[in-house]
């Protein structure tokens, strides 16, 4: 199977790091963030790699290069213009078959292969791998009848559960039916356009280990948890 790793973003919210490193760059331990999720792939039989890229593109080729070191084969696609999460797809070649897609930022022990079976099973245009999230409210919250303006509840520092997406997707390839070219277009927005039209879009829970690192507190819990778990990031 082909994946397709974003890798194009500025990372703003880890800045002044991604000002002269790529987030999937930043370092985990003595490795990048993308090469982790590399090897995982790679242990998954997972072997084509597409790295969709723009900010700071020629470091992330000098560094990756063509996947020889990890015996996988990687190609590139370029962003000349930011296209947001999904629009990078379109651009994408020989998105024939079955496809993942992964943020190029996620540290996760997320089973690859689990995944794609659900997939399948499910038989759906797209498979979104799910976290579940608590959000701490540090106010009381209010419960209103806004019509008559009175107070119906008053629940004090709450904690809200939510299912996240993980950034971590299976498609069909006729979801490119839904995906223009060279136009803007993030993965909310192309989950309501397949919801809009038919389409049948699947959520796999995964209670494991999973860490969005977009932020520099979730990127420094991420390097500790990696030195602690290293041998289950990577076995080898």
């Amino acid at each position: 199977m082909k994946a397709v790793i974003l890798a194009g973003g500025r990372g703003t919210r880890l800045a002044p790091y991604t000002y002269v490193l790529p987030k999937p760059m930043m370092p985990i331990g003595d490795r990048a963030i993308l090469e982790i999720l590399l090897r995982q792939m790679k242990r998954a039989g997972i072997n084509h790699i597409v790295l969709t890229v723009g900010h700071l593109s020629g470091l992330m080729q000098a560094f990756f290069q063509d996947g020889a070191q990890w015996d996988l084969d990687i190609t590139y696609s370029f962003e000349a213009k930011p296209l947001g999460t999904a629009g990078p797809l379109a651009l994408v070649p020989n998105l024939d078959k079955t496809f993942m897609v992964s943020n190029g930022d996620v540290l996760t022990l997320l089973n690859f292969n689990d995944f794609l079976n659900f997939h399948r099973e499910q038989g759906g245009i797209c498979t979104i791998a799910m976290h579940e999230r608590q959000v701490q409210i540090d106010l009381g919250v209010i419960e209103q009848n806004n019509g008559e303006h009175l107070i119906t509840g008053y629940v004090e520092k709450p904690t809200l559960q939510y299912r996240v997406s993980m950034g971590i997707y299976i498609f069909e390839p006729r979801v490119l039916d839904y995906i223009p070219k060279n136009e803007y277009l993030d993965f909310p927005d192309l989950v309501k356009i397949l919801l809009a039209n038919g389409e049948r879009v699947v959520g796999y829970p995964y209670s494991g280990y999973w860490r969005d690192l977009g932020n520099p507190g979730d990127y420094t819990q991420a390097c500790l948890d990696f030195e602690q778990m290293r041998s289950q990031f990577l076995p080898e």
